[in-house]
């Protein structure tokens, strides 16, 4: 605690005061006698001149504190507020609508020779694949089934069932979907089903699922471990989720694939593809 001129002078004005005001000193008692009991009084007069905190301080801290404790009421109120108007209002209107878009989970080429041939019946909807097969694969397996490829999206960013989710939903928020079918396997079920129920409805997205037969081993290794971990995250995430929207910066049109580029590199792809 540093001394200031001015603090050292009242506090000099104060011994002084005690001294004349003590009455002791004025029966003669002696200087002396009164200096011991200024010796006891003086760390007193030290400590609460010296250690007494302003209240403008105390006030301010104060002012902080309930700002605090509102903006953490504003952010949780509004979070609540989000997820039950999407569950209770938006997701109910929305089941009752068509499929405005078809989100494929990576892990298995034959989900994408599946959607590739969806494509077909569904040519104005966008298709988003989250991280599937290589590229040119993909590209492949459309121009094959000569199926549209102008609206079809290929996201780069998931590394994982749990990242497939959170990396579509702002993409598919973007797009203003209301409904999406989910392509994926039953060997990915029922973990990929719960998620995006989580995921989606809880942003008010209805979802339709629609499970690939696989033949061979399953891309996937499933679980209970792995699902309630992914199940405990989702559901921490549907709250945080409502305030942030992450991007992917890492989102390709299909029909941008130089496949030229790519067989001067070198590829291969899943042998049940039965792509040469």
């Amino acid at each position: 605690m540093r001394f200031s001129l001015p603090r050292s002078i009242g506090l000099i004005d104060k011994i002084f005061a005690l001294i004349e005001n003590n009455p002791r000193f004025h029966e003669g008692f002696g200087l002396c006698n009164t200096e011991v009991n200024l010796f006891f009084e003086l760390p007193y007069i030290v400590s609460k001149s010296m250690a007494k905190k302003p209240k403008n301080v105390a006030r301010k801290h104060r002012h902080w504190q309930r700002w605090l404790k509102l903006t953490l009421v504003a952010v949780f109120g509004f979070i609540i507020f989000n997820l039950a108007t999407n569950l209770a209002i938006c997701w109910s209107i929305n089941q009752q609508k068509p499929v405005e878009a078809i989100l494929v989970l990576g892990g298995s080429i034959r989900r994408e020779i599946y959607v590739a041939n969806l494509a077909q019946q569904y040519p104005d909807i966008p298709i988003l694949i989250s991280q599937g097969s290589e590229d040119p694969c993909i590209l492949l397996l459309f121009e094959r089934a000569k199926a549209p490829k102008t609206n079809v999206w290929l996201e780069k960013c998931a590394d994982s069932t749990f990242g497939n989710f959170f990396f579509a939903v702002p993409i598919l928020k973007q797009w203003g979907v209301h409904k999406v079918k989910v392509v994926t396997s039953p060997t990915h079920l029922p973990r990929a089903q719960w998620l995006a129920a989580i995921h989606l409805q809880s942003h008010g997205i209805a979802v339709e699922i629609d499970a690939v037969r696989e033949i061979g081993i399953p891309g996937n290794n499933e679980s209970k471990l792995k699902t309630g971990l992914d199940v405990t995250r989702s559901i921490i995430w549907a709250f945080v989720g409502q305030l942030i929207s992450p991007p992917c910066w890492q989102v390709i049109p299909l029909n941008s694939v130089d496949l030229e580029a790519w067989r001067d590199e070198g590829f291969k792809c899943e042998y049940q593809g039965k792509i040469s």
